[in-house]
């Protein structure tokens, strides 16, 4: 019967690999969107993920999101250093700016002013120059896709020692390095604490962020707890910090719903041009069916060679869909505005669960079919 269910799949090319082609174009389009979204999503914390020195986070209790932070004053890094379980803290600045170039052209850009002495949160890789250099009167570290959004012309041959404006105050770049692309795909900006408050324009307060870390022996929820009661700051963890900036991201824009709807019609079109070719195909095969019936063969085994036929069509169009996919992400991996973008487990897992619910619809319908036929079509005309 094997054998049979799959002659009669693979006896007409056309409709064989029309149905492997609805499979693989609906899992291209599901798991594409799927894992653009969840990259995009990640983007809009993706800088809190790069700080791997500190362990808390400490904001204005108003904070929303890691681009809504209402500034602190330098009192408040003494009261967190005086909360009992907090082994250091230092403080970061961290805000949008704007660079004006030497060809007079202006270039938004995010600024993070690290702590002078331990630079806490200063990036971790360098592509050119060193962390040390950041030490220098004036010094300034961009990330690589700000590089190149900012000197174009370069083709990416870093020139250490570029000059630029920040706030009518001179700029030296020092340095090029690695970092995560923000939502905004803005240059990410680093220099010390002390020359970022000259970077800005001068206000009141200027501390973003308080960086902490607990002591060896301490549990980090726990001391959050205690800084949240003692100073009345709000106090996360990098991992609560990340997820409260990608809920607010989830339900205060249009993200979610627009990959949303792209999505479903990636489900919908699949399983309806899965659902009509398999349709068709049980159609033009109900002869057969009837003939192995006449013959004596039980609904049960006519129902295995069907979904039989569905498992292979499911597998092969899902495996070319996730190659594609795959292939997709690959060749545009060099490319700085898609960096960070890639096919995740979670979003292949999805859509084979996605596309084993289109598998199992169409089936019912063709076994819907073949279970109400009489064996006597085979007699007819």
């Amino acid at each position: 019967m094997t054998w049979i269910a799959l002659r009669m799949l693979m006896g007409d090319r056309a409709k064989y690999f029309g149905l492997i082609f609805g499979v693989a174009f609906a899992t291209l389009l599901m798991s594409q969107q799927v894992s653009i979204f969840m990259g995009i999503i990640r983007r809009t914390a993706s800088q809190i993920l790069d700080v791997r020195d500190c362990s808390i986070w400490v904001m204005d209790e108003k904070s929303r999101y890691i681009d809504e932070v209402p500034a602190l004053p330098d009192t408040d890094l003494f009261r967190v250093r005086g909360v009992e379980g907090v082994a250091w803290a230092v403080r970061l600045y961290y805000g949008q700016n704007r660079a004006r170039l030497e060809d007079g052209n202006l270039r938004n850009l995010l600024l993070y002013g690290v702590d002078d002495e331990t630079m806490v949160a200063a990036p971790q890789t360098l592509l050119a120059g060193s962390l040390d250099d950041l030490r220098q009167p004036d010094a300034v570290i961009v990330d690589k896709a700000g590089y190149e959004y900012m000197w174009p012309e370069d083709h990416g041959k870093y020139q250490i020692g570029r000059t630029f404006e920040l706030n009518d105050r001179r700029a030296v770049l020092v340095g090029v390095c690695k970092a995560s692309p923000p939502f905004v795909t803005l240059p990410v900006l680093y220099t010390r604490y002390s020359q970022a408050v000259e970077f800005v324009p001068h206000r009141r307060n200027l501390m973003s962020f308080v960086m902490v870390q607990h002591e060896p022996n301490r549990n980090p929820e726990e001391v959050c707890r205690r800084i949240n009661e003692q100073t009345g700051l709000m106090a996360l963890t990098q991992n609560q910090f990340f997820w409260k900036t990608v809920y607010y991201f989830l339900g205060s824009t249009g993200i979610p719903v627009n990959f949303g709807i792209t999505i479903t019609l990636g489900f919908i079109v699949g399983a309806a041009i899965t659902g009509q070719t398999f349709y068709l195909f049980t159609i033009e095969n109900l002869k057969q069916f009837g003939a192995l019936k006449a013959m004596g063969v039980s609904n049960l085994r006519l129902i295995g060679m069907i979904l039989l036929q569905a498992v292979v069509v499911g597998v092969l169009g899902y495996g070319i869909g996730i190659g594609l996919t795959a292939a997709f992400f690959e060749s545009t991996s060099g490319i700085t505005h898609l960096a960070g973008l890639s096919l995740t487990p979670l979003a292949a897992g999805g859509c084979g669960v996605a596309v084993l619910c289109i598998i199992i619809l169409t089936s019912l319908v063709a076994i819907a079919k073949v279970l109400v036929l009489e064996p006597a079509v085979v007699f007819r005309g």
